[in-house]
C-alpha cells in the first residue's frame, strides 16, 4: 500500500504508508518551531492534498529556524525532513519565500546543485549540502 501527496492532479510523491505517516508526523512535531500551518491537508482516502503556499512558507522557516542555529542534534533532527520537503517543493515547480525576510535580510534557497544562493556569498556550503542532501531523496522517492 502506498500514499499519494500531491497538488491537484500533479503526484509529487507516492511513498510506502509508514513512510507517509512518519512524515505527516514529522510534520506536525516540527510546526511549532515555526509557528506556521505545514500545509499539508489530512491523509484521505490514501492522499495527502498539499497547500504549496502554506507548505512553502513552512519549510523556508524550518530552514531559517536551522540556521539560526548550531546545534548539532537539532540539525540532526531537521535534515531528513527538511531535504524530503525541499524535493516536494522542487517537483511542484514552486520557490521557497526568501528566508530571513523579517530580519531585513534576503536570501534565496533552491534545491539544485545550480544554486547561485546567497547572492554575494555566505552560507554558500549549506545551500550546496541541501541540494545534494534533497537530491540523493529525490532519488529514493517514486512518484
Amino acid at each position: 500500500m502506498s500514499q499519494y501527496f500531491r497538488i491537484g492532479d500533479q503526484v509529487l510523491w507516492n511513498p510506502s504508508n509508514g513512510v507517509a505517516r512518519l512524515f505527516m508526523r514529522s510534520a506536525e512535531a516540527l510546526a511549532p518551531e515555526t509557528g506556521l500551518p505545514t500545509g499539508l491537508g489530512p491523509m484521505e482516502s490514501d492522499e495527502c492534498e498539499i497547500d504549496l503556499t502554506a507548505f512553502t512558507a513552512f519549510v523556508g522557516a524550518l530552514i531559517d529556524r536551522y540556521e539560526r542555529t548550531n546545534h548539532p542534534i537539532l540539525h540532526s533532527l531537521m535534515d531528513g525532513f527538511i531535504a524530503t520537503a525541499l524535493v516536494l517543493v522542487e517537483r511542484a515547480g514552486a520557490e521557497l519565500p526568501p528566508p530571513g525576510a523579517d530580519d531585513g535580510s534576503r536570501r534565496d534557497i533552491q534545491a539544485s546543485k545550480e544554486s547561485t544562493w546567497p547572492p554575494g556569498g555566505g552560507h554558500v556550503r549549506d545551500a550546496e549540502r541541501w541540494a545534494a542532501l534533497s537530491a540523493r531523496h529525490a532519488r529514493a522517492m517514486p512518484r
